[in-house]
């Protein structure tokens, strides 16, 4: 019964339409009966030729959508913008030009602009300029790596500051006789150099801010130095830091943690050489943290062949034959 009224409606309607439109209706209802005498097993197969077809007279009569019964009109829309991208990728497909560049080039350019965030084009242009590689400014840039801004992370920013940084600490060494000597560490933070390193008995802050003069010479004190809350560090080891041009950073009370370099370094000396000898005096222990801070700033992260050992055979020393 539908079906019967939507035809006496089109049979009505037919009157007011165009010979043209007419004509591409019915060639468009031909065409389907065509696709579906072709069928054989299954659903409906269209070819590119039947595509093309329904697209040309879509384009020239856009009302032909409610002829189509095969295929859903929003089927035959995508089609349209599908062959309109086909269409202007062919149109604007390179013609000549400039060649392409090789792929390892292009590898060797995103690569330097990883590894140098600060770079921009104009410096890896010229660093490709003298590696022998003939490439152009904008291909450079073309293939870099796009991003926001340079950005060093908390590692580099930490690694940039860390020469204008030390610390120091004070640890205990028991002698043969049950006294108590006290040796004193300073270290930088950069390269972790052990810069100075004596021992006393009775330490006093006149004895710390004499050490701290004779390790740092006016031209290379630190900007920073690290300490833990110690009595030791009286008023007279803050002045001498403040004319030295060197700012006082004491940790938190009850926070080792936060001068882990020195700490570190401490449990490095114990481990590697206090704990294995019996310390008979003073001068006895400020000769061997001597000959320890020789080993541990010229050899001790040195990895090779030949071998000298050090220390009364405590450590080793590689070099390569």
């Amino acid at each position: 019964m539908i079906g019967l009224l939507c035809f006496i409606v089109a049979v009505l309607a037919s009157p007011f339409k165009s010979k043209l439109r007419l004509e591409a209706e019915n060639a468009v209802l031909r065409h389907q009966l065509i696709v579906l005498r072709r069928r054989l097993h299954g659903r409906v197969r269209l070819t590119n030729h039947d595509r093309w077809f329904f697209i040309r007279l879509y384009r020239w009569f856009p009302s032909i959508l409610q002829a189509f019964t095969i295929i859903r009109p929003e089927t035959l829309l995508r089609w349209h913008r599908a062959g309109f991208r086909f269409y202007w990728r062919w149109k604007s497909r390179p013609l000549g030009g400039r060649p392409p560049i090789d792929i390892e080039l292009r590898v060797l350019i995103r690569r330097m602009s990883l590894e140098n965030p600060l770079w921009g084009a104009p410096r890896i242009h010229g660093e490709l300029l003298k590696l022998g590689f003939e490439v152009a400014q904008s291909s450079v840039a073309k293939y870099m790596v796009k991003r926001r801004g340079p950005s060093q992370g908390w590692r580099t920013f930490l690694c940039n500051h860390a020469p204008d940084i030390a610390a120091m600490d004070l640890f205990v060494v028991p002698t043969i006789g049950f006294d108590l000597l006290y040796a004193f560490v300073i270290v930088r933070l950069d390269r972790r150099d052990l810069v100075w390193i004596n021992v006393t008995a009775t330490p006093t802050a006149e004895w710390v801010a004499r050490q701290i003069t004779e390790a740092f010479p006016w031209n290379e004190a630190p900007r920073y130095m690290i300490r833990d809350r110690d009595r030791i560090y009286g008023s007279v080891v803050t002045r001498r830091l403040r004319a030295m041009g060197i700012r006082d950073r004491p940790i938190t009370p009850a926070s080792p943690w936060q001068n882990a370099f020195a700490e570190r370094l401490i449990g490095s000396i114990r481990r590697e050489c206090v704990d294995h000898v019996i310390v008979l005096g003073e001068a006895h222990l400020r000769r061997v943290l001597k000959s320890y801070a020789d080993y541990y700033n010229n050899f001790r992260t040195h990895r090779s062949i030949k071998s000298h050992a050090i220390l009364g055979g405590l450590q080793d020393h590689y070099a390569r034959a």
